[in-house]
């Protein structure tokens, strides 16, 4: 890590030591940087999680199993999550699939087969093991739960949250007493939101409860320092449109700070063309921006252009202490984002950040199932009708059932992620971090403070950072419309596609002449379409890469179980879905009844 641009090693001490972190822990007084602890020593970096090669799987328990590797391979604070869990859950009655009778008196053909298919799927999900949940030990190790989210909660004035506050969240979500929410005690006048999402059951895929996700890491590790400079730098680099990467002083010191960092998650090496992106194949190809945010479509009678309504360059947030503590205490209101008077197409962070501060959290991938329809994009090869005589699909295996789909499985995967937010890590987010540390020299320059820059004046929202919302979902969306298309096709090959890019100032697409643009395909597009939206929100300042990187394969598995869970009720013969994972693995027969 470079002296002349951060100082993270001795910032981080020093703040954590003002703050009270080593003060608050039981054992001796340390640098918690230089010397890790041990909950987080071992913890497996979001790169190698990401980066491990897993084999295909032919059955849905051993898949979900596998979503669950960071969590079964990381070694930490082995804490339980939340005891409502337990109190909540019930219990299937003993017996083979199907071995419930229907109530009696139930003899109509249709009503008994329809509880046969509830009581298979039922079964067949009660069976999947409940996976050990493995936290990074902070909220033990530190008792002053400095290494915690604490956002909207009491602080005092250089924002420590206080204990009796930060009790009262944990009183609700160890009870799951919906009168103890009720209790929770606020620093302002903003709610948290929705931490009994993580409660609700559905009729439909996989309980939240039985999903793993990974282990974040310690707000004493490495990892998080590192994790933290990209932030920053991702911060200062707002306004540089994508296609300067590595052509401007900004960005070049990035890429040279980024690799420079042992534990920085980024992809390696980082590049201009790799600079801010994800992680799987397609997120290196081709234009910075997905198509599928670009290309105008229509929404029925009404065309789309893609151009958005974006933030004034160079306004940020937060970067002085009052604001930041106000922030902290939900003490709104925060004011709005000046809105340029110039709608454009994505062009550079900034322009994502605005897209990912409003957007409905389907409306990518809606949007992306769209374009493909109207382009006559080819289906699964599996699909039903896809070489039908006599038949067309419609409500289902056709146009109808797959833009539903879109929708229906994020709110399923809000449920997911809400269960390990809450209930499980309760994550600080970058910006409860930037309160702690000394980081990129060229903030402290442009601001005054080392805190970090925010897209939004009102921050984060008020919800943990650990997993994240919008990648979950785009997870679990990115995963409908590549099960439903072929995948592997060219764009190229779609009749009247042309890969473009934004113009330098945004106002117009323009003719993407990179050599690899014959390798851009239904698949990498949809997965970078996934990345634009969960990095967007690093950009913004409101989320980590890994909070990204770790939280699509959990919206991808609760797609999977919940096109298993349709296999039940469909009148078609079907051999399933296939598709490539974010992973890189190939799966199929998802969702097969045959």
């Amino acid at each position: 890590m470079s002296a002349k641009e951060v100082v993270v090693l001795t910032g981080f001490c020093a703040a954590l030591y003002r703050k009270g972190v080593a003060a608050g822990s039981n054992g001796p007084r340390r640098c918690p940087v230089r010397e890790e602890n041990h909950a987080s020593a071992s913890v497996p970096s979001v790169g190698e999680v990401s980066s491990r090669k897993k084999p295909v799987v032919s059955g849905r328990r051993k898949f979900l199993e596998q979503v669950g590797v960071a969590a079964t391979l990381a070694a930490g604070a082995l804490e339980s999550p939340s005891t409502a869990s337990a109190q909540l859950g019930g219990t299937l009655g003993s017996g083979s699939l199907g071995s419930v009778s229907p109530p009696v008196g139930v003899t109509n053909p249709r009503v008994i087969q329809s509880f046969n298919n509830r009581v298979n799927a039922a079964t067949a999900e009660s069976l999947i093991p409940v996976p050990q949940q493995v936290t990074n030990g902070d909220e033990t190790n530190f008792p002053n739960h400095i290494g915690n989210y604490s956002k909207g909660l009491i602080h005092n004035s250089i924002g420590e949250v206080d204990s009796s506050s930060y009790q009262s969240l944990l009183n609700a979500v160890n009870s799951g007493n919906p009168s103890a929410f009720d209790q929770i005690q606020l620093g302002g006048n903003t709610p948290l939101v929705d931490p009994q999402a993580g409660l609700a059951f559905d009729l439909e895929g996989t309980d939240s409860h039985q999903l793993a996700i990974g282990t974040p890491p310690s707000v004493a590790s490495q990892s998080i320092a590192d994790a933290a400079v990209e932030n920053y730098w991702m911060a200062l680099c707002r306004d540089v449109n994508f296609t300067q990467y590595g052509n401007e002083p900004l960005t070049a010191a990035a890429i040279a700070e980024l690799n420079s960092l042992r534990a920085c998650s980024h992809p390696k090496p980082v590049t201009p063309q790799s600079l801010f992106r994800g992680f799987t194949a397609g997120d290196l190809l081709g234009p910075y921006v997905s198509q599928f945010l670009l290309q105008p479509f229509n929404y029925g009678a009404v065309p789309v252009t893609h151009r958005l309504t974006t933030y004034v360059p160079g306004i940020d947030y937060m970067t002085d202490q009052a604001s930041w503590l106000a922030v902290q205490n939900g003490q709104g209101p925060f004011g709005q984002n000046q809105a340029d008077p110039n709608a454009q197409h994505v062009r550079n962070g900034r322009g994502l950040a605005a897209y990912v501060h409003v957007d409905v959290l389907y409306e990518a991938y809606l949007n992306a199932c769209l374009l493909l329809l109207d382009s006559g994009a080819p289906l699964d090869p599996n699909n039903p009708y896809a070489n039908s005589r006599t038949q067309t699909g419609f409500g289902t295996f056709g146009a109808p059932h797959v833009k539903t789909l879109v929708a229906e499985v994020s709110q399923r995967a809000l449920k997911a992620v809400w269960y390990v937010k809450w209930f499980v890590h309760r994550h600080l987010r970058p910006e409860e971090f930037g309160g702690l540390v000394q980081a990129v020299a060229r903030v402290f320059s442009r601001y005054g403070t080392y805190l970090l820059p925010h897209a939004f004046p009102e921050g984060c929202p008020q919800h943990p950072s650990y997993g994240q919302g919008h990648a979950t979902v785009a997870g679990a969306c990115a995963t409908i419309v590549k099960a439903w298309f072929n995948d592997l096709t060219p764009l190229t090959s779609i009749p009247g596609f042309q890969i473009t890019q934004a113009s330098e100032d945004g106002l117009s697409l323009v003719p993407y002449a990179g050599l690899d643009q014959g390798q851009l395909t239904i698949g990498g597009e949809m997965n970078k379409v996934a990345a634009n939206i969960g990095l967007g929100r690093a950009h913004a300042g409101v989320h980590w890469r890994y909070d990204y990187t770790d939280s699509l394969p959990l919206g991808e598995a609760v797609a999977i179980s919940m096109l298993t869970d349709m296999a039940h009720c469909w009148n078609e013969p079907f051999a399933g879905f296939s598709f490539t994972k974010f992973d890189g693995t190939r799966i199929t027969g998802v969702g097969a009844n045959t």
